[in-house]
């Protein structure tokens, strides 16, 4: 390239720079990003924390014979519905029986030497006032008198003891509720009594059912602090409300109430046993399901924000803001439970401030952007 083209090259490009006025041409920057911003919303809540638990049946209890002896015959059905004083087994009665029969014979056996007794000393209380009888004589007669009274009332016990006997001989449902299968078939050998009984089966009751779960510390603290202050009382001086759902369902349809809450912290988990009673008449729910537990967390004024404009920071939330000459700055914020599709805030931002609700991905900390205000609206209930 000869040096009169390249001059003619240089000047060119010199003229492309300079405007019709002499003045060099303004650079062309990109205006700021657009965003949607909106103020959190204001409103008064029922708020409702979640828990996870199971279900729990309020009265389980062992079968076991308090008598020992053949299993004569079994009159339940595995699995079904029994109520209290059932029929469910039958322990062989023939031995009680005549154990009965016995301890019978032997009140009558004392009655008899009891009757002597007591005529020996009617006959022996004038003879001593002649002195026909000593007195040491007529005090033995009544030593006797007493000492058989005393057998009649051990003999008395003893047929008492022998017909319960014969009684346990039938076992029957200690409760009302549903049972489970049979542990021992008829014909075995089993083993009764206080201690080392062989177990025959299991009892739960259905209605009404508890439901167990635990909370944690920072929960319990914050409503106790509710209650002090008065803004929701303690569950365990009121029965506050609770929801549950099972693990297909969608929606919190089962309403129960809290009736328990433990006396202490775990130290191991930090966390705090509580426990609902709901009403089961139809048999729905079963000891061991699963549910998601949502607790009456009391009514305030909260801010809401919808969940697509809070982001995550490794373990911390964060939104951004807008200030009013476009500056995008960020807040850290604690999240609360969903409240008409909205999330609550428990801390971190004002009811002025702008919030990034659309475009968060055009908006960068220290940079500015074009702010259109926007409305932030509750789902329809």
């Amino acid at each position: 390239m000869t040096r009169g083209i390249l001059l003619s090259l240089l000047l060119f490009a010199a003229q492309a720079l300079v405007g019709c006025d002499g003045k060099p041409a303004a650079s062309s920057v990109p205006p700021p990003p657009s965003v949607n911003v909106a103020h959190p919303l204001q409103k008064v809540i029922v708020e409702w924390d979640e828990f996870t638990g199971r279900f729990a049946a309020v009265e389980t209890v062992e079968v076991r014979a308090r008598v020992s002896g053949f299993i004569d015959s079994v009159h339940f059905k595995e699995g079904q519905i029994v109520k209290q004083g059932d029929l469910l087994f039958i322990i062989d009665p023939r031995p009680y029986r005549n154990a009965v029969e016995q301890a019978k014979a032997d009140v009558d056996r004392a009655r008899a030497r009891l009757e002597i007794a007591s005529l020996d000393v009617q006959r022996a209380a004038p003879l001593v006032r002649s002195q026909s009888v000593t007195e040491r004589e007529f005090d033995n007669r009544r030593s006797i008198e007493r000492d058989a009274a005393a057998q009649v009332a051990s003999a008395e016990a003893a047929r008492k003891q022998a017909e319960l006997n014969l009684e346990w001989a039938e076992v029957r449902a200690p409760i009302s509720g549903r049972i489970s299968d049979k542990r021992v078939d008829a014909g075995n050998l089993i083993t009764g009594g206080a201690t080392g009984a062989t177990l025959l089966t299991l009892v739960v009751s259905i209605d009404p059912i508890h439901f167990v779960f635990d909370g944690a510390e920072a929960d319990f603290l914050r409503y106790l602090r509710l209650a002090a202050a008065g803004a929701r009382p303690s569950s365990r001086d009121v029965q506050n409300p609770v929801r549950v759902r099972l693990a297909d369902e969608t929606d919190y349809k089962h309403e129960g109430r809290m009736n328990f809450v433990d006396n202490a912290l775990n130290p191991r988990t930090g966390t705090i046993r509580g426990r609902a009673v709901f009403d089961n008449k139809d048999g729905l729910l079963t000891p061991g399901f699963f549910g998601r537990l949502r607790l009456f967390g009391g009514e305030h004024e909260a801010l809401l924000l919808p969940d697509s404009a809070i982001l995550s920071d490794q373990s911390r939330r964060i939104v951004f803001t807008v200030a009013e000459d476009g500056t995008v700055g960020t807040k850290l914020v604690e999240l609360g439970p969903i409240v008409d599709g909205l999330r609550v805030i428990r801390s971190g931002i004002v009811s002025t401030d702008r919030i990034v609700i659309e475009g968060l991905q055009r908006a960068r900390p220290g940079q500015k952007v074009t702010a259109e205000e926007r409305k932030i609206e509750a789902a329809a209930q």
